[in-house]
């Protein structure tokens, strides 16, 4: 019969430890005897190769009751049987206390009853080694988690270096005019990107971005349309190529891009195009809330403006609008994220209560900002990013 177990029978009477052992190697298990306690050498510990100890309690220089303060010191893994010849409530309370499994007076008269008892202590020895081994197998995976973790963080705290030498220099002043930015992020990168530059000599194409999801895959998205953006500068300039003078056509290109992509990303933007000598400005608005906000002498109020996303369909097609601006303006693009930690609770309320903040504070975009309480956001709930055209 094959072994079902590692018993070890402790008894200074050789005779009637190599008689138990015998008995419980015919039910199958391994044995091994220790005659010798105090010069016996054999681990206890979850590392034991043992499942059970059958152990004498009428051992010869062995006090159990001075033996229980140290067994409680010792990391007492394996569980033990005890055995006497005489069935004393004294010695069976005892032997609980020194925490035997089970107890078994002389003569064992059911072989039944002590196999099932070493059974059960088996398998309670197995279940402890499974869940040790469990424990050392969750800790190696969480060692190698934080290690991925650390890797990852790294990693983001690089691309959100690079994602923010992306961003256009703020304060860039034009005479008269000033575009400043802001960006938030809820994560290490942002799926939230603002960009503007200069055409020619009175031209400035600006752009907001608000990529759908958060960290890295939504900040390559960003990536796409800095790049994109570049590329029609430099088609304007070399190759006469007028698609960037059209806040209209730049949404198109940009949604077919971000369709070819294939990374299920879309973005609501915000693309205009500011004409420094006409003190003008075309825009367009794909899906993007809020939608700009316009602030001059006269009041605040927003540049209304539809369209799709952009990254959703094939054939969507773009609005363009063009207006007059104020001699003296300010004129402020949020992303969605700005909702986020307003405080009334729907979004009709906010936006009334974004307006009336432009209302109280239009004298720069620091005061704006200020009274948001953006200078006091470390992390928000989700990524916030803020364009500002000014004219003195």
């Amino acid at each position: 019969m094959a072994a079902t177990g590692n018993v070890l029978v402790i008894d200074d009477d050789r005779a009637r430890a190599d008689a138990l052992a015998a008995l419980v190697a015919s039910a199958g298990f391994d044995t091994h005897v220790a005659t010798d306690v105090n010069n016996s050498h054999f681990s206890l510990d979850s590392s034991s190769d043992l499942d059970v100890i059958l152990a004498e309690m009428d051992l010869k220089d062995v006090p159990w009751g001075e033996a229980r303060r140290t067994l409680r010191e010792m990391d007492v893994q394996v569980p033990a049987i005890m055995f006497s010849d005489v069935a004393d409530a004294k010695r069976i309370t005892n032997a609980l206390r020194l925490g035997a499994s089970d107890f078994f007076v002389r003569p064992v008269e059911d072989l039944d009853a002590l196999v099932r008892s070493i059974e059960r202590c088996v398998r309670q020895r197995q279940l402890g080694r499974e869940l040790q081994e469990s424990r050392q197998r969750l800790e190696r995976a969480n060692t190698e988690l934080r290690g991925t973790v650390k890797m990852l963080e790294q990693d983001q705290q690089a691309g959100r270096q690079v994602q923010l030498r992306m961003l256009p220099a703020t304060p860039l002043v034009l005479n008269d005019y000033v575009l400043s930015h802001t960006v938030i992020p809820s994560l290490y990168l942002s799926g939230d990107f603002t960009d503007y530059f200069t055409l020619g000599d009175n031209f400035v194409t600006f752009f907001m971005a608000d990529v759908s999801g958060h960290g890295s895959s939504s900040a390559f998205a960003t990536v796409l349309l800095k790049n994109l953006f570049a590329r029609k500068r430099s088609d304007l300039l070399r190759r006469s190529d007028n698609t960037v003078l059209s806040p209209a056509a730049m949404l198109k290109r940009a949604n077919k891009e971000l369709l070819e992509l294939g990374v299920g990303k879309f973005a609501t933007m915000v693309v205009g195009l500011l004409d420094t000598r006409d003190n003008t400005l075309r825009y367009s608005v794909a899906g993007h809330l809020p939608q700009p906000v316009l602030v001059s002498a006269e009041g605040a109020r927003y540049l209304r403006g539809e369209g799709p996303a952009v990254g959703i369909m094939e054939n969507a097609s773009f609005e363009e609008h063009m207006i007059d601006l104020p001699s003296s303006f300010m004129l402020a693009v949020f992303s969605d994220g700005i909702l986020e930690i307003l405080p009334p609770r729907n979004l009709i309320e906010k936006e009334k209560y974004f307006l009336e903040v432009f209302e109280q504070t239009a004298e720069s975009p620091a005061e704006l900002v200020t009274r948001l309480g953006l200078d006091h956001v470390e992390t928000a709930p989700d990524d916030i990013a803020a364009l500002f055209v000014s004219k003195r």
